[in-house]
């Protein structure tokens, strides 16, 4: 069984959500809350109409560790929300998962929200949720996805699923609910590769993913329709990219893949297209203002492609620093004030923001976890409060992953 219900929540709300999630199966189309943070039209809005302004390029210095190991600017702090093996709510029967990895946020109708995360281990990953009650306490904990396999990042929709990607040469896509009520279903429309992560261009209502190996490819979906304006991920055409002109940046031209389910027999996605142009571990990747961010591990970059001049460009590169602050680029979530957060892989496990003026800002980092990565950084639905984890913690192993909360003035 790939799905279990959510306990502890009123039946009241469960009816309510069922009707508007009908169809959920076959169309992968629902919409909840308030617009998800970094989801919505990059105009500083939190979704109730007002408007806030960024304090990221204003941060100080971090300081020395607290007791969770977190180093912050003055004005933050930390709380270990979950780890590995061991129950995050004593009376929820149920343990932290292992290898905690891509996650995000989802308003609930209480003025609560929802984390979800995956668990990036062979054969009994999936996805979990946990979820906060107005004042921030972790009030019911709960799989949404269970049985698959190394679900590594994903991302959110705008109509309130959670796309998990499993990264391993046959993986998929699963569609979610975060709140634990229809069932996860696989979208094979949306490739079977070495997944890492995937965004939805509400411009174009397009999906663009990424991949995950030294050659990977930047991916696009276009759905064969819309429903309610959203894509309908039960069919659609999925492409790959090709920068032409000669350069590493430029034109993007896409081409449709004959085959975008190959068997292990059968030529790779990234294969099936000769002129496809490959990029060097393909990580995470967000969308906003017509812009999708993705980041590339084995060159340490940041890359930026324009939905509507279909050109792609390099937004950071760290060979262009002596010294480079920011390395081991990884999970990507970019604020509605745009800013984009980049989550290293190793280096010195820092959460790094690029801000629009092109400041590099560390906004946290943590010590003693030597061997992780960080992992999921997500904002809840009021901006102040950030969610990330350290997959392996401090003994760099499957089983001793932490997840934390970092509460501050995120915004003025």
């Amino acid at each position: 069984m790939r799905f279990c219900r959510r306990r502890g929540l009123g039946e009241t709300e469960v009816t309510r959500r069922e009707v508007l999630r009908a169809g959920f199966t076959g169309l992968g189309l629902f919409v909840v809350g308030p617009t998800l943070m970094g989801c919505g039209d990059g105009d500083g809005s939190d979704g109730s109409g007002s408007t806030r302004t960024s304090n990221i390029a204003n941060l100080g210095p971090l300081g020395e560790p607290d007791e969770n190991g977190v180093r912050l600017p003055a004005g933050f702090r930390s709380r270990i929300i979950g780890r590995s093996r061991q129950k995050p709510i004593p009376t929820v029967d149920f343990n932290w998962h292992l290898a905690p990895d891509g996650g995000a946020t989802y308003p609930t109708d209480d003025g609560g929200w929802i984390y979800v995360s995956n668990s990036e281990v062979p054969i009994q990953g999936g996805v979990n949720a946990v979820r906060f009650d107005a004042d921030g306490n972790l009030v019911d904990f709960y799989p949404i996805l269970t049985g698959t396999s190394i679900n590594c990042a994903g991302g959110p929709t705008p109509w309130g699923t959670w796309l998990t990607c499993e990264e391993f040469n046959q993986g998929h896509v699963w569609e979610c609910d975060p709140y634990g009520v229809e069932p996860a279903v696989m979208r094979p429309t949306l490739g079977r590769f070495q997944h890492e992560a995937v965004c939805v261009d509400t411009d174009h209502q397009h999906l663009f993913l990424t991949e995950d190996v030294s050659d990977g490819r930047f991916y696009r979906f276009r759905p064969d329709r819309l429903i309610a304006g959203n894509p309908d991920l039960s069919s659609g055409t999925l492409e790959v990219a090709e920068v032409t002109g000669g350069g590493e940046t430029g034109p993007v031209v896409w081409h449709a893949l004959a085959n975008p389910t190959p068997s292990l027999e059968e030529t790779s996605t990234r294969e099936q297209v000769p002129q496809s142009t490959p990029f060097r571990g393909g990580e995470g990747i967000w969308f906003r203002e017509g812009i999708v961010y993705f980041a590339t591990k084995g060159d340490h970059r940041i890359w930026a492609y324009d939905t509507h001049a279909e050109t792609v460009d390099i937004l950071y590169d760290d060979s262009n620093y002596e010294s480079p602050i920011l390395r081991g680029v990884d999970n990507i979530v970019a604020t509605d004030s745009g800013d984009v957060l980049v989550a290293e892989d190793g280096d010195d496990m820092q959460i790094v923001a690029i801000t629009p003026s092109g400041l590099i800002v560390p906004i946290l980092q943590v010590v003693g976890h030597d061997g992780s990565e960080i992992t999921g950084p997500a904002f809840n639905p009021a901006g102040d409060r950030l969610y990330f984890s350290s997959q392996r913690g401090t003994r760099n192993h499957f089983g001793d992953g932490y997840t934390f909360e970092v509460t501050g003035p995120f915004y003025l």
